[in-house]
């Protein structure tokens, strides 16, 4: 389209006016533009261009040029070059922002972040997503004796009557979430090593393994919630999954095939693990990204201090 510069002076007085008035310019800022733009005065013919933009084909720069930010983030600019007088408005150019780190499993909540870092300290054999090297002696190698299954089983009940006592003082608000979940093995340990006791087995004092290790979740309990919470979730869910599953051949090994009290819970198990679950991920929601990431690290001392039960069996 093409106008005299008569034709369109108002327009463009106007349009100056609009641009300042769409960024936030004061009105006396726009008054001061409106003149200088009526001040334009030679005689040419004008192209308008797309966008908002008038134009001329020469003439030098006469310095209009009134620039005003927004918080709506857009620009305007008003210019003339000779015969030319141009408006544009436009939007600024945003400051990309960093794409946000994720995290594997965090789109499914925390407690996919602790699986996903737990199986990988798996061997491969153990789990698809393991990187751990394998063992020197591998659990199916293993050949387990009565009197180190009564050794694993005596630790493992100094472990679950710590931690079940320190749900019950609960030290720290969130632990009162993990009061009677329904995965506490405590009282059923101790059906199992009566019953052993009757069978004319005798059965040991814990040893250092059960005792450092309960004494290391009292003080992470009191002064660590994120690390203590990684050994909670690691000990439960671990004995649900590969603990039973050893503690199965174990049985069939040096008791004949007797299922014990300890790999038996009421109700539907996978249900009360997805309660438990559910609120696992529920105190993870409170914490920073930092303090995730500290629950995380935790995992390989607790995978260090079960394999140290573990090995009791073969001992």
């Amino acid at each position: 389209m093409v106008f005299t510069l008569s034709e369109l002076l108002q327009q463009s007085s106007s349009l100056a006016l609009s641009a300042f008035s769409f960024r936030g310019g004061s009105a006396s800022n726009a008054s001061s533009c409106q003149r200088r733009v009526q001040n334009v005065s030679k005689p040419a013919c004008l192209s308008v261009h797309g966008g908002v933009g008038l134009s001329s084909a020469s003439g030098s720069s006469s310095g209009i040029s009134p620039t005003h930010g927004s918080s709506c983030g857009w620009k305007s600019r008003i210019s003339t070059h000779g015969n030319s007088l141009v408006v544009r408005a436009g939007p600024e150019s945003a400051t990309p922002t960093k794409p946000k780190q994720r995290y594997p499993g965090e789109n499914k909540g925390f407690v996919e972040e602790m699986r996903f870092v737990a199986m990988k300290l798996h061997t491969k054999d153990q789990a698809k997503e393991g990187e751990k090297q394998a063992d020197v002696q591998p659990v199916a190698k293993w050949e387990p004796t009565i009197a180190g299954f009564i050794k694993f089983l005596v630790n493992s009940k100094a472990v679950f009557d710590c931690m079940e006592e320190i749900m019950a003082t609960a030290s720290h608000p969130s632990y009162a979430e993990f009061r009677n979940t329904g995965l506490e093995r405590s009282a059923a340990l101790s059906k199992d090593l009566e019953w052993l006791k009757s069978q004319g087995n005798e059965i040991p004092e814990p040893s250092e393994e059960g005792i450092t290790y309960a004494e290391l979740l009292k003080n992470l309990s009191e002064s660590d919630p994120p690390a203590f919470i990684c050994h909670f979730y690691n000990v439960y869910f671990a004995h649900s999954a590969g603990g039973r599953f050893i503690g199965k051949k174990v049985c069939e090994s040096v008791l004949e095939g007797k299922e014990l009290e300890f790999y038996k819970w009421e109700g539907d198990l996978s249900t009360t693990l997805a309660a438990v679950k559910e609120k696992l991920n529920k105190v993870a929601e409170e914490w920073t990204r930092d303090q995730k990431n500290h629950c995380l690290e935790e995992t390989e001392l607790s995978f260090k201090y079960s394999g140290k039960l573990l090995r009791l069996i073969i001992s």
